[in-house]
C-alpha cells in the first residue's frame, strides 16, 4: 500500500512502531512532488533542504525515544498566505515575491510543536481573491483529475497537493468557500472550522471577519487529527473564542442513528447540476439507511448572499489591503516621483486585475454617500442569514448539500465573465457569513469529476459535523478513490 492511501494516524503509528522513517514520507512527498508537480503546479516554493534536515532530528528522536507530539514526523504544505518564518510567503502575488516573514503564524508554531516537517508553500489565487486558482501571478494550478479543469480556489494548490499525492495533508483558508470548493472539485476532504475556533494569527488577511484557516486531508479521521493540533484560542487573535476543545478523534463513532438532517430547498434546485443533486440525494439515503432523518427546509436569504459577500468581503479586503504600499515590505517601484507616486505605481505593478477589481469595489461600497446604501445594508443582511441558520438549527442537527453547483469548470472558460465565476460560491457563502461550521466530502462523480456533498453545524460543533461525514465515508468509498497521474 502507498504511504499516501494511508491515513495519519495509521502513518503516525508505523512511526511510533519504527516501522518506517519521518525520511521515508518526506522522500516519497518530494519523489512524487517532482514527478507530477510540473503538470500540477500546487507548490510556490519548496523547502526540501529544510524538511530533510527537519526529518533526520525527528528521525534520531524515534531512536532516542523522547516524548513525540500528536502529528509527529507527518510532512505537510501551508497555504502560501500563512507566513512562516524565513519561508518565502507570497500570497499567490508578485507585491510580496521578496516577502520572507520574520515569525511563525500561530497555526505553524502549533504544528511544529505538533512535530510537523514543512514540505513547502502552495501556491493560490492572489491575496485568496478568486474560485479557480487562475488568479496566482506566479502559475494557474491544475486539478489532477483532468489538467484542462481547474482545481477551486482559492486553496486550489492546497486541494491539489492532497490530490495528486504532493502532501499527506495541507492547512488552506476558507473566506467564502475557500477550502470547501476546491476539496469538491478535488475530490477529497476539506473542512472550515467555526469562525474563532483556529488562530488567524499569521494570516494574510483578506476579510478579517470572514477568514478562517482549516485542513485539507484524505478523509475525515484526517481531518479531525489535524483540527485537534491547531484548534484553540489564540491572546494574539482578537477574534479568537474562548472556547474548550473536544477530543475530535473519540467523536467519530459512526452513530447518526436519530441525527436530524436539514436539506435546504435552495441548495438542490435550479442552478444545481441534475448529476450533483443525483449524488446528494444518494448520499442522504445512505445516511437515511444509517438511521437519520431528512427534511427539505428552506434558507430564505440564500439568493442575496452572494451579492452580501463580495460587498462586505470586499470592503474589508479594501482596507485590509491598504497596508501594501511599497514602503515597509514587499515590491517598491523603481524612481516614484513622490509619496503618492510611489504607492500607485506599487499597487499598479504589484497587485493583479483580480485583487484591483475587488479594491475598487470595496472603497466604492464605503465611500461617503454609499456606505449606508451598500455597505451597512449588507451587514444586515448577513445578519438575516445568520438569523435563516439560526432558525434550522433550533430543530436540525446538521444541513446537507452540495459544496458547489457543478463539477470543476474548464480552465479559461470563465475568466472573462467574473459574476459568473462568483456564482460557483453560491452554496459556501452563506455558510461563511454565518461563521458556523461545514465540511466537504467526496460522494461521486459525474462525468469522472468529483462531486463534493457539504455537511454544515452549529457553531463550535465540529464533532457533529466531523461525526456525520465519518459515518457517510465508512460507508462509502469515494474517498478512496485517486487520480491517475
Amino acid at each position: 500500500m502507498s504511504l499516501f492511501e494511508q491515513s495519519l494516524p495509521e502513518l503516525h503509528n508505523k512511526l511510533h512502531a519504527k516501522e518506517l522513517s519521518v525520511s521515508d514520507l518526506v522522500d516519497q512527498a518530494y519523489q512524487n512532488i517532482g514527478a507530477h508537480d510540473d503538470k500540477v503546479k500546487a507548490y510556490l516554493t519548496l523547502d526540501e533542504e529544510n524538511a530533510r534536515a527537519r526529518a533526520r532530528q525527528l528521525d534520531d528522536r524515534l531512536v532516542s525515544g523522547e516524548e513525540k507530539g500528536l502529528l509527529f514526523g507527518l510532512p505537510v504544505g501551508i497555504k502560501d498566505n500563512i507566513v512562516t518564518n524565513g519561508l518565502r510567503t507570497t500570497c499567490g502575488s508578485q507585491f510580496l515575491r521578496n516577502f520572507d516573514p520574520v515569525y511563525d503564524a500561530t497555526v505553524v508554531e502549533k504544528l511544529k510543536a505538533a512535530d510537523t516537517v514543512t514540505l513547502g508553500k502552495l501556491n493560490m489565487d492572489e491575496f485568496a481573491m478568486g474560485g479557480s486558482n487562475e488568479n496566482s501571478s506566479f502559475s494557474p494550478v491544475h486539478n489532477p483529475w483532468a489538467l484542462d479543469r481547474v482545481p477551486g480556489g482559492s486553496s486550489g494548490g492546497s486541494a491539489a497537493a492532497v490530490a495528486a499525492g504532493e502532501a499527506y495533508f495541507t492547512l488552506g483558508s476558507d473566506t467564502g468557500g475557500s477550502i470547501r470548493q476546491p476539496a469538491s472539485y478535488c475530490g477529497i476532504v476539506g473542512l472550515k472550522p467555526t469562525y474563532g475556533l483556529v488562530s488567524r494569527f499569521g494570516l494574510v488577511a483578506f476579510a478579517s471577519s470572514l477568514d478562517q484557516i482549516g485542513p485539507l486531508t484524505k478523509n475525515v479521521e484526517d481531518s479531525a487529527y489535524v483540527l485537534q493540533a491547531i484548534a484553540g484560542y489564540d491572546a494574539k487573535d482578537s477574534t479568537s473564542a474562548k472556547v474548550d476543545i473536544p477530543d475530535y478523534l473519540s467523536g467519530l463513532t459512526g452513530d447518526v442513528k436519530g441525527l436530524r438532517i436539514a436539506v435546504p430547498k435552495e441548495y438542490i434546485g435550479e442552478g444545481v447540476d441534475p448529476q450533483v443533486k443525483e449524488k446528494v440525494l444518494a448520499a442522504l439515503n445512505v445516511l437515511e439507511g444509517l438511521g437519520a432523518t431528512w427534511e427539505e427546509v428552506s434558507l430564505p436569504h440564500t439568493e442575496y448572499a452572494v451579492a452580501t459577500y463580495y460587498l462586505l468581503a470586499s470592503s474589508e479586503a479594501s482596507s485590509n489591503l491598504a497596508r501594501f504600499d511599497g514602503v515597509r515590505y514587499g515590491v517598491r517601484a523603481d524612481n516614484p516621483e513622490n509619496l503618492l507616486d510611489l504607492y500607485h505605481q506599487s499597487r499598479s505593478q504589484g497587485f493583479g486585475p483580480e485583487v484591483k477589481r475587488r479594491i475598487m469595489l470595496g472603497t466604492y461600497a464605503l465611500s461617503s454617500g454609499y456606505y449606508d446604501a451598500y455597505y451597512l445594508k449588507a451587514q444586515k443582511v448577513r445578519t438575516l442569514i445568520k438569523q435563516d441558520f439560526d432558525d434550522v438549527f433550533a430543530k436540525y442537527d446538521v444541513i446537507i448539500g452540495p459544496t458547489a453547483p457543478t463539477t470543476a469548470f474548464k480552465m479559461g472558460s470563465q475568466v472573462d465573465n467574473p459574476l459568473t465565476m462568483y456564482l460557483n460560491d453560491i452554496l459556501t457563502i452563506p455558510v461563511s457569513l454565518a461563521g458556523v461550521p461545514a465540511v466537504s466530502i467526496p460522494c461521486g462523480f459525474a462525468d469522472g469529476l468529483p462531486v463534493g456533498l457539504q455537511i454544515i453545524g452549529k457553531a463550535f460543533d465540529e464533532t457533529t459535523v466531523l461525526r456525520v461525514a465519518h459515518a457517510y465515508e465508512q460507508n462509502t468509498a469515494f474517498h478512496k478513490q485517486r487520480p491517475q497521474l
